[in-house]
């Protein structure tokens, strides 16, 4: 299943319930990927929830975010709640992070678990990403701020 929210502002994660959020679009399939977007001042939050791996899950974070970098320069994917990503997942970041810089905008990289981080440091992909630990302080870091 792949789930998109819009939200209109940050919620904190204390606060992060399903009741909280209208959808804009949902559409059935076998992808098990969550993602939901929201948008806090010049920046857009895409929390992605489940797997990002070969397919249609890849596909689709790719397709909901390139439509994002033509409308918002600055996009933080948030991956603290990402279970599993492989080589087409970590294809599809690079895709993004060309795009965005192609465009003049930035992506960023939130919270990815000991997992993700560990894969993203095995392919050397670290370096080419900014990834922060938390999410407030990637949102922050667009502000030049750190927590």
């Amino acid at each position: 299943m792949i789930h998109m929210t819009l939200i209109p502002q940050m919620l904190d994660d204390e606060r992060w319930s399903p009741g909280q959020f209208s959808s804009f679009a949902h559409k059935e399939s076998k992808v098990k990927l969550m993602i939901e977007i929201r948008a806090h001042e010049e920046v857009t939050v895409v929390r992605c929830k489940g797997r990002l791996v070969y397919r249609e899950e890849a596909a689709a974070l790719c397709e909901q975010v390139t439509d994002l970098l033509r409308a918002n320069a600055q996009v933080v994917l948030d991956l603290s709640q990402v279970e599993t990503i492989d080589g087409a997942g970590l294809g599809q970041l690079v895709i993004l992070h060309m795009r965005a810089q192609a465009n003049g905008g930035t992506l960023k990289l939130a919270a990815p678990s000991k997992r993700v981080l560990d894969l993203l440091a095995l392919t050397n992909l670290a370096s080419v990403f900014e990834i922060h630990p938390t999410l407030e302080e990637t949102v922050l870091s667009f502000r030049g701020q750190m927590v």
